[in-house]
């Protein structure tokens, strides 16, 4: 047996890989698989497959279990004029499919197998990473807000979309519960300050310290104003998992039905 073999098994105490480790969720949305593939990439604009003629595809990760040899593999799949092309990028033995699937993409990224989407020749982005935060900025139907509310609908709850929770009041919520009053924000984590992934712009710095500052006051003051009037407000980072911010949201919405 070899190192990598042995190595895997005892990684698994000699048994089967659970299912947490490759499979995804049951009923899992389109919008939300493809929230988890950016999540584990690190962003969209990571899962570029260079193609011929300059062009590029959008790449996922497939996990499958070999039950044989008791392993988990990793395939990079993309698409081209219609054909699905996929190619092995190699044994992973993480606990969770979240990790596998950060472990996948790094491991194709270190062949080679994809790479950042390029630039636009009449884009005017200092980076490929300033030019996916700067495209992701639109108003509503982004896609962790789709996901939320593709999972939301499918769980039975009814809602209003970017709406304002009080008319008075100049803030637009992303999901409103009008009978419940429950406001559901979904925040980008450059624009809204994240702890976790918020990086300090390099260039414009004092510009953008000032810009990202406002923003969390802003959102502070919004909280405050919906909270004085009754409402529960509910705030989901965008790189939070959609399945377990929609279960919060139900279970709020439902205990301020039971009140």
């Amino acid at each position: 047996m070899s190192d990598a073999a042995s190595e895997r098994q005892r990684g698994w105490n000699g048994e089967m890989p659970p299912a947490r480790a490759y499979k995804a969720r049951a009923g899992m949305v389109r919008a939300a698989r493809s929230a988890e593939q950016d999540r584990a990439a690190g962003g969209l604009h990571r899962r570029a497959v260079l193609l011929d003629g300059g062009r590029f595809a959008r790449g996922s990760i497939a996990l499958r279990l070999y039950r044989k040899t008791r392993r988990i593999r990793a395939y990079l799949r993309w698409s081209d004029a219609g054909q699905t092309n996929e190619k092995y990028v190699g044994d992973v033995a993480a606990a969770t499919r979240a990790a596998n699937l950060a472990l996948a993409w790094e491991k194709a990224r270190a062949a080679g197998l994809v790479s950042d989407e390029p630039l636009p020749p009449t884009s005017t982005a200092s980076s490929v990473s300033a030019r996916a935060v700067m495209t992701a900025n639109k108003g509503r139907d982004t896609k962790p807000e789709l996901a939320l509310r593709s999972l939301l609908h499918g769980m039975g709850l009814r809602y209003r979309v970017d709406t304002r929770p009080l008319p008075g009041l100049r803030r637009t919520a992303d999901v409103v519960f009008t009978k419940t009053k429950v406001a559901v924000f979904v925040d980008g984590c450059f624009w809204h300050g994240c702890p976790e992934h918020h990086r300090p712009a390099k260039r414009r710095e004092e510009f953008w310290h000032e810009k990202i500052e406002g923003n969390r006051r802003r959102d502070a003051e919004t909280n405050a104003a919906l909270c004085a009037a009754g409402w529960e407000v509910i705030r989901v980072w965008e790189h939070e998992d959609p399945e377990d911010a929609a279960a919060h949201v139900r279970e709020i919405v439902r205990s301020r039905h039971a009140v």
